[in-house]
């Protein structure tokens, strides 16, 4: 059954608590930034698997990673949701958590990806290429779900492991990266805002 008639008056229940918490509240709120941003980067990976870049290649876009493996972008979005359902269960008051690997893995992909960009000297306009823009977004989506969390772990109302803390921080940089390199394989030069 998709509606249980139990959050009519405006309340909900997490994994931490029998009581129920209102809809309105910050950990509703670090739950559903953390949820937005997951939905919207099924939409990125549903993008990026119905675009070929070039018609000889049927498998999506890739880059190198730093143990000389190809990785999809497609797969990279799908790893990033399942750590994120890790994130959202933690703070609903489950017992997982992200651990060191996952936050080193994400550290070594940026830098890797970093390799191939020309460095950065000021900010870029958004969509400079559909894709670069969604991930974007994505990027400012995770920003605001790390802020809600934070937030609600400051005004200790969750418990949330120093190492997922982290994972949220280096996800956004993850996001950036992958917009600025998705320009860069189509060719496509990032626009600098000219404050005019």
């Amino acid at each position: 059954m998709l509606y249980t008639r139990n959050g009519d008056e405006g309340a909900t229940k997490t994994f931490a608590c029998n009581q129920s918490i209102s809809k309105s509240s910050i950990v509703a709120e670090a739950l559903g930034a953390l949820d937005e941003t997951n939905s919207f980067l099924g939409l990125v990976r549903a993008k990026i698997t119905s675009v070929k870049v070039r018609p000889s290649q049927s498998e999506g876009r890739t880059f190198t990673d730093f143990q000389g493996e190809k990785i999809k972008f497609s797969d990279l979005v799908l790893e990033i949701q399942q750590n994120l359902f890790i994130t959202q269960a933690e703070v609903a008051g489950a017992t997982l958590s992200i651990d060191a690997e996952k936050i080193n893995r994400v550290e070594k992909l940026v830098d890797e990806i970093e390799k191939i960009l020309p460095p950065i000297k000021s900010f870029f306009v958004s969509g400079a290429t559909e894709t670069g823009a969604m991930f974007d977004f994505a990027r400012t989506l995770a920003r605001r779900a790390e802020r809600r969390v934070v937030a609600a772990k400051e005004e200790g109302k969750i418990k949330v492991s120093s190492k997922t803390l982290s994972y949220l921080n280096r996800l956004s940089s993850l996001l950036y990266a992958l917009a600025r390199i998705s320009s860069h394989l189509d060719g496509i030069e990032e626009i600098k805002p000219d404050y005019k």
